[in-house]
């Protein structure tokens, strides 16, 4: 075999031995986040604002499982699963689990909302940078609504496009 050969599947090798590395770095350290690694996550350290301007900090949540929620006053299906998620916060609180809406949409859209349809669980403005944020989190469209949920450990368990159902509660209910 010549030595050029030699070469190239050895590279080939050590590129595959680091792919196969880093796929498993990769998915063991979001299956298992230290706290120091929570906190180096950005969206963990994001400082936000409720519809009324005092400040939110996401990292409060962290080390109970969370659910996520993307939505806007103006978003139908979204006004429409506010409830649902509202029963959810209340029948699991008790557990652990943790809900916080946020809300791509403007603060007094959302102030006169709630005022009509008080909720229950946080609600913290993502405003228009809330359509990117939701990308990150794996919302490849941008739509709405968007939800994620999150393990204790700060993790990615579940991501869903569109409106929520009683049933993808229940069973997200049995991740934590």
């Amino acid at each position: 075999m010549s030595s050029r050969r030699k070469i190239l599947y050895a590279g080939a090798a050590l590129s595959a031995g680091l792919a196969g590395a880093g796929s498993f770095w990769w998915q063991s350290g979001r299956q298992a986040m230290s706290s120091a690694a929570l906190a180096a996550d950005p969206f963990w350290g994001l400082a936000l604002e409720t519809p009324d301007g005092a400040p939110f900090k996401i990292s409060s949540l962290a080390g109970q499982p969370l659910l996520l929620n993307f939505w806007a006053t103006w978003c139908p299906p979204c006004v429409e699963e506010l409830p649902l998620l509202n029963r959810f916060h209340l029948a699991q609180q008790s557990r652990g689990w943790r809900v916080l809406g946020l809300a791509v949409d403007q603060p007094s859209a959302v102030r006169a909302w709630l005022a009509k349809s008080p909720l229950d669980f946080p609600v913290a403005m993502a405003g228009l940078g809330g359509t990117e944020l939701s990308k990150s989190l794996g919302n490849v469209s941008g739509g709405l609504p968007f939800s994620v949920v999150f393990s204790a450990s700060g993790a990615v368990l579940q991501r869903r496009m569109g409106k929520l159902s009683a049933d993808d509660l229940a069973a997200w209910a049995l991740l934590a």
